[in-house]
């Protein structure tokens, strides 16, 4: 069973997805990142594609991918990287980035390359919902892999509905309209709209995205889905840490609290 699945089968709430760039703070950083993720007790990692055109990313994120790139991250590195770090951890790994990503490195081989490294889901926000339909998730569920789509407070219910019946592992709930790292803290709105999707009793696990920062905003989030997701404080915690493993496992010892 894909790794997503077998995740939510077995654990219906406090799910914590941790995600980094891969290739940051260093090229070589990404499979120890992994593992260290993965001994702290993370549930899932999401890995990131570092690409010069981010169109979620705020300034964390985006630097990080800038300074990835800097470092000589590629996507044959990353997938060697990827292949190198399933060796050793059986944890559920969600490959994230842009949609264009795919389609420069060949759709695919990107595929075939997902494969290799048992990669278990993807998230491609630029990937629109008709094109996903007609062109892409008969080969994307070929390949076992989970796919999750992200809604806003500004997703209608008609769409909602519609990313629910599409996405196959969890829907990545975004709490605010905002890039990520925007934001801190939950506000009385969010709380309103994390309620509103909660009602509509969606198929799929909903985790909650893009202001999640420490234990009290993950706290809240777990209180309105079965988890939330970490991006850019994390990378931060490592911009500002020695040593990623050392930082990593104080990091997710502060948001389980």
């Amino acid at each position: 069973m894909n790794r997503i699945k077998q995740l939510f089968q077995n654990k219906q709430e406090h799910i914590l997805n941790i995600y980094f760039t891969a290739g940051y703070p260093q090229k070589e950083d990404t499979v120890t990142i992994i593992k260290a993720l993965a001994a702290a007790g993370v549930d899932l990692i999401e890995v990131g594609m570092p690409y010069s055109d981010p169109l979620a990313d705020g300034p964390t994120i985006q630097e990080s991918g800038t300074q990835a790139l800097r470092n000589g991250l590629t996507m044959p590195l990353l997938f060697e990287q990827l292949r190198a770090a399933r060796q050793s951890v059986d944890i559920p790994l969600v490959l994230m980035g842009y949609f264009n990503q795919v389609l420069q490195y060949g759709f695919d081989r990107f595929l075939a390359d997902c494969l290799k490294a048992e990669i278990d889901g993807l998230i491609l926000p630029d990937l629109p919902l008709y094109e996903y339909e007609q062109h892409y998730q008969k080969k994307i569920e070929t390949a076992g892999l989970s796919m999750s789509f992200l809604i806003t407070p500004q997703t209608t219910d008609d769409r909602i509905k519609k990313v629910d019946e599409l996405s196959d592992g969890f829907i990545y709930m975004v709490s605010s309209a905002a890039i990520t790292g925007a934001k801190s803290g939950i506000s009385d709105q969010q709380i309103t709209y994390f309620e509103r999707i909660a009602a509509m009793d969606l198929h799929n696990p909903r985790l909650i995205g893009f202001g999640i920062s420490d234990h009290e905003t993950y706290a809240t989030a777990c209180k309105y889905a079965a988890g939330a997701i970490i991006g850019s404080a994390y990378i931060k915690a490592l911009a500002a840490g020695d040593d990623v493993t050392t930082t990593t496992n104080q990091f997710v010892a502060m948001v389980r609290g």
